[in-house]
């Protein structure tokens, strides 16, 4: 009998929640999709083929058992269904939502590759979850036991929250430090409320502060607290801070006033959401009511602005990349969904110089692609005389992430980095080269998506309790 609620994909349309319409959902930032039904969920959910290696799984970083529980989700056993997601993945109802899920499970369903469709594998889960949330399903963090071992965790972002839920869940005294007055890090202040509503992720840091994990905020490690003060109060410690470091332009007139970085104009809007005093916000610096804003950038941050800018009311909104729309590294829905909002995407195309004291214009440099590289991916050349003006008041940089130089930060002798900034960290255990210090998500791997740091965060929380278990741990206590 269960098996006549599977293998519905050569009769049932692969079908996404309701989207609200672009008139609508660009005068708020509320999420865009509606949740699926209960009969909705188990029909798409019955779409899956049940295939027997299923690349769903094998892409997912976190390897969740996605065909188990979209079979148990058609079933109508909803709860089993939630906890087995849950059983892999931290924070099931953040990656429901905000998973490039056309680059990694959904991209790989093998009925995708035969013409069916993929299944509808985000939006089951984030009804999943959040119907979790509303039935009580989702239960506070009580160990079983606590231990006096205690970790340290720089960083409140995904990768160590991630870690400090597995740390916790096992005993551990587990406290977070970081620079922000929230915890969440880009899920709170970098990944706007149409994408992820705030009171989702609020909903999970509840949780994790309810279930005794203590939460240092406004903390700037190197300046409020040395990290060596941090070391030496607890057993371990995790770095986890992400990359946040802008990458800059090099052009004539690059520092004018009215241009930008992307992290700094969405956490301003981030904070506008929560009711926070933004004075850069109120002064019109941050904000891109009535202007003409040009996104430089091809990435899901230039995506986040873009959308963003029109739900503050600019005037217009035009997002340069240096490839053509096939070779853009951001979401392919993301781009649709801003296209149907009214942004204009302008294709091969660079930046090479801004004018005026406050910008007045990006002087736009055209490009073609041109031969393949020994990757395959075709290098973009320069058109020449083909550069034009393009006016504008608001010029917002997405360029992508880099780290900070920590140990020059932090003051830290023997944590050693790699030639791009990152922390040199062991492959599966995030060991640094100090002892009784792990690493994880951004600052190991470089900018990355939120599913990897969960992942990375995971794992490191693995090592860690295995470096306690060891007895020189317990006897250098």
């Amino acid at each position: 009998m269960a098996g006549q609620k599977m293998l519905k994909f050569v009769t049932v349309n692969r079908a996404m929640p309701e989207k609200r319409t672009a008139g609508e959902r660009t005068r708020d930032f509320h999420e865009i999709y509606a949740e699926f039904a209960r009969e909705k969920a188990a029909e798409q959910a019955g779409r899956c083929s049940q295939c027997g290696v299923p690349y769903c799984q094998t892409h997912c970083p976190l390897h969740n058992n996605i065909p188990d529980w979209l079979r148990l989700t058609a079933e109508g056993r909803l709860q089993e269904a939630y906890e087995l997601s849950q059983a892999t993945n931290t924070f099931p109802e953040i990656c429901g939502r905000i998973c490039p899920q056309d680059r990694l499970c959904e991209g790989n369903c093998v009925i995708e590759q035969a013409g069916h469709g993929t299944v509808t594998i985000g939006s089951v889960e984030k009804y999943l979850t959040d119907l979790a949330m509303e039935e009580g399903w989702v239960r506070p963090i009580r160990p079983a036991a606590d231990r006096p071992e205690s970790v340290g965790i720089i960083g409140a972002g995904p990768g160590g929250l991630a870690a400090a839920d597995m740390l916790r869940r096992a005993g551990l005294q587990v406290t977070v430090y970081d620079r922000y007055d929230r915890a969440g890090g880009l899920l709170t202040y970098g990944i706007p409320g149409f994408k992820l509503e705030k009171d989702v992720v609020m909903a999970r840091m509840e949780q994790l502060r309810d279930g005794g994990v203590e939460f240092v905020m406004n903390c700037n490690v190197g300046e409020d607290l040395s990290f060596d003060a941090i070391r030496g109060k607890h057993d371990a410690v995790l770095i986890a801070t992400g990359v946040y470091k802008s990458r800059d332009l090099e052009a004539p007139g690059s520092n004018a006033v009215g241009i930008v970085r992307a992290i700094d104009f969405l956490t301003a809007s981030n904070r506008k959401s929560f009711g926070d005093d933004v004075p850069e916000f109120d002064s019109g610096e941050l904000n891109a009511a009535g202007k003409r804003v040009v996104v430089i950038g091809g990435g899901d941050t230039a995506m986040d602005c873009v959308r963003t800018a029109v739900r503050q009311g600019a005037h217009s909104v035009k997002c340069l990349y240096r490839r053509d729309r096939a070779n853009m590294p951001g979401s392919q829905r993301e781009v649709t969904n801003a296209e149907e909002e009214g942004v204009e995407f302008v294709w091969l195309s660079a930046p090479i110089g801004f004018d005026g004291d406050t910008v007045e214009t990006v002087t736009v440099q055209q490009m073609r692609l041109g031969a393949p590289d020994v990757t395959g991916r075709q290098a973009p050349e320069v058109m020449p005389g083909a550069d034009y003006a393009e006016p504008t008041d608001l010029v917002i940089k997405a360029l992508g992430f880099e780290p900070e130089d920590l140990p020059r930060l932090w003051g830290v002798d023997g944590l050693e980095v790699t030639r791009w900034g990152t922390i040199k960290a062991e492959y599966g255990t995030g060991q640094t080269s100090l002892d009784g210090v792990f690493a994880a998500g951004d600052i190991v791997r470089g900018a990355s998506l939120v599913v990897w740091a969960i992942r990375d965060g995971r794992d490191a929380a693995q090592a860690i309790l295995s470096y306690l278990a060891q007895p020189a741990a317990v006897a250098a206590e």
